[in-house]
């Protein structure tokens, strides 16, 4: 396992001690759990940067960084229903879209990087999810929920334009 690969682990690794976190009722832990989120979601940054610097993206590495990621974005949400913070079928678009795009995958025979509506989806999930965790007085509550309602129409638009077929370009 390289180096890259590893920072991919360790992020999974991320996703049980914030879940723990998140059940923790105290200001604290959630302020530990937003603190660990965020240094989770950097190291997807830090994987991906350090597997094309050192020439070192794998078959491995393609398969288990949107993996982790999607762990790692799908866990808090989950958490946050049950606490009650956001509505499960905001959630279920989430998932749908995921598991549809993670589906539609496995079927191409290569793998494209993410265009700039998956970065900005990405982002924008990591935004609520922080906010989301945060415990912030009641007054975030509105931008809280507003910042996962953007993020998910940032997912659906994202979603679209990955799956949405793209005329094939003439070369010659």
């Amino acid at each position: 396992m390289n180096l890259p690969t590893g920072i991919t682990v360790s992020r999974l690794l991320g996703v049980p001690l914030l879940l723990y976190l998140l059940y923790q009722p105290t200001e604290q832990t959630r302020w530990i759990g937003v603190a660990v989120f965020l240094v989770a979601a950097g190291t997807d940054w830090l994987d991906g940067y350090l597997a094309r610097r050192l020439n070192q993206v794998t078959d491995l590495g393609k398969f288990l960084d949107p993996l982790v990621d999607k762990l790692l974005v799908l866990a808090p949400l989950l958490a946050l229903i049950e606490l009650g913070q956001v509505p499960a079928w905001g959630v279920f678009l989430i998932l749908a879209r995921e598991l549809t795009v993670a589906g539609w995958r496995v079927s191409q025979t290569t793998i494209s990087g993410a265009n700039i509506w998956g970065k900005l989806k990405t982002v924008s999930q990591i935004v609520a999810i922080a906010l989301l965790i945060a415990p912030l007085p009641i007054n975030w509550t509105t931008p809280s929920l507003i910042a996962f309602w953007l993020s998910v129409l940032l997912t659906w638009i994202s979603g679209a334009i990955y799956l949405i077929p793209r005329p094939a370009t003439a070369e010659g």
